[in-house]
């Protein structure tokens, strides 16, 4: 039995298409939750079938994004675990750089099918699971503390007085920042220059190896555009699919100008 073979056994779809189903089961179990909890507080059915069938939309494009990740990882991973990464706890972003780097980390040039065997995938497998299971730790340990600070009744504001009223040139009360958010735009910023870096060192060092960095180039471009435009009030739910839209559009242009040049 050859590698691709073993990683697309029907063993592994049986156990996958479980997970995902009990996951299904549970989204629809929600969803009808939700529905009867709006109807409880008076809310109006037309209003309440109406989002649902927005949101729906609303996740169709951005999906696409995520099932040009299934594709990609399942040329070196199999159809199975990219299926199911994609499907349950695993972020698009997340899935292809850890994969890259336990492949490279283990001897290899990268997610080349034809240098895969079974013991790194087992291995890649294994990086990509562990690396992933702080957000679910995080839930088990920390979610309820933190659902009950939010539930937690707020402390009623004084009524106005004189003695309390503040002074006419008293400087505006500060905002506090959010060092979850400025966390996260440091880890993404950091990321995107490593990774431009890095394609600016090849192409430096290999004209013709120009495609990581075009495409990089295209993919913010597009995400640019996408970003202005999503200003103008009439074009607000392009923020929807800015990220999908720009994948599928930098992937289209390296497979033009691969063809081309």
């Amino acid at each position: 039995m050859n590698y691709l073979s073993q990683v697309n056994a029907p063993g592994l779809y049986l156990m996958v298409g479980a997970i995902i189903g009990f996951v299904l089961i549970m989204c629809v179990l929600f969803l009808v939750r939700s529905y009867k909890a709006g109807l409880a507080i008076g809310m109006d059915k037309a209003v309440l079938k109406k989002t649902i069938r927005n949101s729906a939309v609303f996740t169709v494009l951005p999906s696409v994004g995520i099932l040009v990740g299934v594709i990609a990882l399942s040329g070196a991973l199999g159809a199975p675990l990219s299926w199911m990464r994609l499907s349950v706890v695993g972020a698009l972003q997340y899935e292809l750089n850890v994969a890259d780097i336990a492949a490279k980390a283990i001897g290899l040039s990268g997610l080349n099918v034809s240098e895969m065997s079974a013991g790194a995938f087992a291995t890649v497998s294994l990086v990509m699971t562990v690396g992933i299971l702080g957000g679910g730790l995080c839930c088990i340990f920390f979610l309820g503390r933190y659902l009950r600070k939010l539930g937690g009744k707020k402390k009623p504001a004084e009524p106005a007085s004189a003695e309390n009223a503040p002074a006419e040139n008293a400087p505006a009360p500060k905002k506090r920042s959010n060092i979850g958010n400025i966390a996260m735009v440091a880890m993404f910023i950091g990321l995107c220059t490593a990774y431009i870096s890095s394609y600016i060192g090849t192409f430096a060092n290999d004209v013709s190896s120009f495609l990581p960095l075009l495409t990089a180039c295209v993919a913010a471009a597009v995400m640019l555009a996408f970003t202005a435009l999503a200003k103008n009030p009439r074009f607000r739910w392009v923020e929807n699919f800015d990220v999908a839209l720009s994948m599928l559009i930098a992937m289209a242009a390296a497979v033009i100008a691969g063809g081309v040049i």
